[in-house]
C-alpha cells in the first residue's frame, strides 16, 4: 500500500485517489529569475519520485508544474509573501534588460536541468503571465463572496473570513503576531491579509488592466488559477518545499476553499531543506550550487540524483562533496553489475531454492513505497548488487534469476529515475517491432483487450515485455524453447 505523510494531517497515511485509478498532482515550480540550485531539484526531485511510485503502480497521473514569471517578490520568507520588489523586476533592471528575457532565459534553464537530472516532464507547465484572466476572474469571484476586498487599486483577502486557516501550518490567527510589514499596505483589515493584486507603480515593468486599475497579481493567487484551469476544483497531491507550506500554500487552500466552496487538496507533501554548512540553502544567502557547477566538479546528474535520493525528503540534508563522491561510485557498481549479469552465461536453468531476489523486488517497492522511503530501498538494492556480485563469482546465477533480475531491473531504475548505461543490447526482430508499435496504438488508444492479445504474440515470440511510463521495455526469455 502506498502511504505519504500528509501536512494537513500531521501524519502518515494510506494514498487513496479522488477517482479510482488516476491522480491529479500539482507542483510549485520556478520563479524564473536565476538558475534552480540543488535545493530547488531536491523538492522536484520528491514529486517526480512520487509520480514514478504512482505510475509504477498503475495510476494515470496528470502532473501540473507551474512557471512563476510575475507577481514573486523578495521578501517571500516574511509576513505574507506581498512585501519587497518583484524579483524577476529586480533582475532585469539591474542587468538592463525586458523581464521577459530574463523569464526565458532562466525558463529554457530550468527545464533542460530537469531533463539533464531525469526527471519526467509535467503535463503541462502554465505561466502567471498567461493566466492573469484566470486569475481577475477568480478574485472578482472572491470580492463577490465577501472574502475579498479593494482598497486604493490593491485587493486583499480577508483572512478572518475563512475559518479554517492556520490549520495547514499551525499559524491560526490567535498565534500570528502584527509584524513590520502593516507598513506597506497601511489599509489592510486585519495584518495577516494578504494580497490578491498589487497596484503598480507607473515605472512597473509588468502590469495588466484590470477592474480595480493597473496592476499585477499577488504571488498566492497565481497557484490557485492555474490548478483550478487544468486540474480542476479539487486535487489529490500538491508539492512544493517547505518554506511553501506558509505563507504560500496556507493562502492557496483559503482562496481556493472561499473562491468554490469544495476540499481544494487532499495530501501535502513538502521536502525539508537542503543544508550548506548548517544553513538553508538559498539564493539569497548566496551559499548555492546549480547542476552545472557540481558537473564542473566532475559529477553527473545520475550522481547527484543518487545522493538526493539518499537523504528521506522529510529530513534536513547537510549537502557534501564526500557524499556525491560515494554516489558516483554506487553508480560505477551498478553500471558493472549490470554488465557482469548481461553477460554472464548460467550453467543452470532454474534455481534449485526458492527465488531470493523475488523476496527483495518485492521489500525494495514496498518499502519505497512508505512514505518515499528512497534511503531504505537504496540500502535494500545495494545489499541486493553484493549478494548478486557474490553468487556471479561462484557461478551459481540461473537463467531465471537472470531473466528475473533485468525485467525487474528497469523497474527499479525507472521508480528511483536512474539512467544505468546499458551496452551491447540486442537488436530486435522486425516482427517484434511491428507488433511493438501495434500494441503502443493500441494502449494510447485505451484498447486493452487488444493490448493484452499483442503481449501474448510477444510473449509467443519468446520475449517479455514490461509497461512502463509511456515506454514498453522488451528482454527475451532465455528459457523460453521453440
Amino acid at each position: 500500500m502506498i502511504s505519504f505523510y500528509n501536512t494537513a494531517e500531521k501524519k502518515k497515511v494510506p494514498f487513496k485517489p479522488l477517482t479510482q485509478g488516476k491522480v491529479l498532482m500539482y507542483t510549485c515550480g520556478p520563479t524564473v529569475y536565476d538558475d534552480i540550485h540543488m535545493g530547488n531539484i531536491r523538492s522536484y526531485l520528491t514529486a517526480d519520485t512520487i509520480r514514478r511510485i504512482l505510475e509504477n503502480k498503475g495510476f494515470e497521473v496528470r502532473h501540473i508544474k507551474n512557471i512563476t514569471d510575475v507577481g514573486h517578490l523578495t521578501r517571500d520568507d516574511i509576513s505574507q509573501g506581498d512585501t519587497g520588489e518583484d524579483k524577476i523586476e529586480k533582475k532585469a533592471r539591474l542587468e538592463n534588460v525586458t523581464p521577459e528575457s530574463i523569464t526565458k532565459m532562466y525558463e529554457e534553464h530550468f527545464h533542460t536541468t530537469e531533463k539533464e537530472m531525469n526527471i519526467l516532464p509535467a503535463h503541462f507547465f502554465p505561466k502567471a503571465t498567461g493566466h492573469i484572466i484566470q486569475m481577475i476572474e477568480l478574485i472578482k469571484h472572491l470580492i463577490e463572496k465577501k472574502h475579498a476586498y479593494v482598497v486604493k487599486g490593491n485587493v486583499f483577502f480577508d483572512v478572518t473570513s475563512f475559518s479554517r486557516y492556520g490549520n495547514l501550518s499551525g499559524n491560526t490567527l490567535e498565534k500570528l503576531k502584527v509584524g513590520a510589514r502593516l507598513e506597506e499596505h497601511p489599509d489592510k483589515k486585519n495584518p495577516w491579509d494578504f494580497a490578491l493584486w498589487l497596484k503598480a507603480p507607473q515605472e512597473h515593468l509588468m502590469q495588466w488592466e484590470s477592474p480595480w486599475g493597473k496592476g499585477y497579481p499577488g504571488w498566492h493567487i497565481e497557484c490557485s488559477a492555474m490548478s483550478m484551469e487544468y486540474l480542476g476544483e479539487s486535487l489529490d497531491i500538491h508539492t512544493g518545499g517547505e518554506d511553501n507550506i506558509f505563507p504560500h500554500h496556507e493562502a492557496e487552500i483559503a482562496q481556493s476553499e472561499c473562491a468554490t466552496g469544495k476540499h481544494f487538496c487532499t495530501y501535502w507533501i513538502h521536502t525539508r531543506h537542503l543544508l550548506v554548512d548548517g544553513e538553508k540553502m538559498s539564493k539569497s544567502k548566496k551559499n548555492f550550487y546549480s547542476l552545472k557547477e557540481i558537473q564542473e566538479k566532475g559529477f553527473s546528474p545520475m550522481d547527484l540524483r543518487l545522493t538526493l535520493l539518499s537523504s528521506h525528503y522529510r529530513s534536513q540534508m547537510n549537502f557534501s562533496w564526500k557524499a556525491l563522491e560515494q554516489s558516483q561510485k554506487n553508480l560505477q557498481k551498478m553500471t558493472r553489475t549490470l554488465q557482469r549479469i548481461q553477460d554472464f552465461e548460467p550453467i543452470q536453468q532454474r534455481s534449485s531454492k526458492d527465488l531470493t531476489l523475488s523476496t527483495f523486488f518485492e521489500t525494495f517497492f514496498t518499502t519505497i513505497e512508505d512514505d518515499i522511503n528512497s534511503p531504505g530501498a537504496l540500502a535494500l538494492l545495494y545489499e541486493m548488487l553484493n549478494t548478486l556480485n557474490t553468487r556471479l563469482d561462484k557461478k551459481i546465477v540461473s537463467q531465471e534469476e537472470k531473466l528475473l533480475f533485468l525485467k525487474e531491473w528497469d523497474r527499479i531504475t525507472f521508480v528511483l529515475g536512474l539512467r544505468i548505461e546499458q551496452k551491447g543490447k540486442e537488436k530486435l526482430p522486425k516482427k517484434i517491432n511491428e507488433i511493438l508499435e501495434k500494441r503502443s496504438q493500441a494502449k494510447k488508444e485505451r484498447d486493452y483487450v487488444l493490448s493484452d492479445r499483442l503481449r501474448k504474440e510477444i510473449e509467443a515470440l519468446g520475449y517479455i515485455v514490461t509497461d512502463l511510463e509511456n515506454e514498453q521495455k522488451i528482454i527475451k526469455n532465455s528459457l523460453f524453447k521453440n
